[in-house]
């Protein structure tokens, strides 16, 4: 009987998809991603998170005029609904078009290093919305820019500002939130849904209890979002985080103010966490 009847073990894929091989599955999202990643010499990421329901400007015209039109026919619960959708979506375009702006600001800033030690590129969580505008300014600034996307069922794909051979696609959400953490030097969090909040929290979990002990700034975007969405300050009245963990964020307003902040924050050394070994 011929030998090629009888696969090797990681040429047979009923196996390699099977619960069998889910340590295996996990391992690959590990060791593919540091290879390509120490391939393009990324040796520090700017990690940018938000919602993924922002419009950019170009959409924001188009789904307007939209709205617009079904005002005209609206009763007036439904003409009071358009309004208030109108109104946050410009909001939230708004915040895509500083996003877009930062990430150009920080690209123009790494590029321009001596060097490519500290040339950390932005870095976003590859889909629509907030993910798009880091990964669109990154990119029309002249930049890499890497994208870790994460399969789900009822979003789009990596979205086409991120280099192809930087794109990710990650099944599990552990090890998407990894990569995000250990080659970050800043995060930066615009208003978000419960995705960003996950990310958001288990960030601000790792540093306050030094699981993370390298200098990591942390931004939150859009100050009025977060002061109404968390309290921190009754999170402080009732005990349940200490005065000095408000600390560990700095809100911003806007994108000059942000950029500022974070090219003084940033540590520039690249000595504070080792390399992902070589998979060579």
């Amino acid at each position: 009987m011929p030998h090629n009847l009888f696969p090797k073990a990681y040429y047979n894929k009923d196996f390699l998809f099977s619960p069998h091989a889910r340590t295996i599955r996990i391992l690959a999202e590990y060791l593919e991603p540091q290879a390509r990643l120490k391939r393009h010499k990324i040796r520090g990421l700017i990690v940018m998170f938000g919602s993924a329901r922002a419009h950019s400007p170009e959409e924001l015209s188009e789904k307007i005029r939209e709205l617009k039109e079904r005002l005209n026919t609206a009763g007036d619960d439904e003409a009071a609904r358009l309004r208030a959708q109108i109104t946050r979506d410009e909001r939230m375009s708004r915040y895509y078009a500083d996003a877009a702006r930062l990430s150009s600001l920080l690209t123009k800033y790494y590029t321009s290093l001596p060097g490519a030690k500290n040339r950390y590129v932005v870095c976003s969580g590859g889909g629509p919305g907030i993910m798009e505008a880091a990964n669109r300014g990154a990119c029309e600034a002249g930049g890499k820019t890497v994208g870790f996307g994460i399969s789900l069922p009822f979003e789009q794909g990596i979205n086409r500002f991120i280099d192809r051979d930087l794109a990710f696609e990650f099944h599990y959400f552990f090890m998407r939130k990894y990569w995000f953490m250990y080659l970050a030097k800043a995060l930066v969090v615009f208003p978000g849904g419960f995705g960003t909040m996950d990310e958001l929290f288990e960030v601000l979990t790792l540093v306050q209890t030094r699981k993370v002990t390298k200098k990591l700034p942390i931004i939150l975007y859009g100050s009025r979002y977060w002061e109404e969405v968390i309290r921190f300050d009754t999170m402080i009245e009732w005990g349940m985080i200490s005065r000095e963990d408000v600390n560990l964020f700095k809100l911003c307003d806007n994108p000059e103010e942000a950029f500022e902040y974070l090219k003084t924050e940033i540590n520039h050394q690249g000595d504070q966490e080792p390399e992902p070994p070589s998979a060579e």
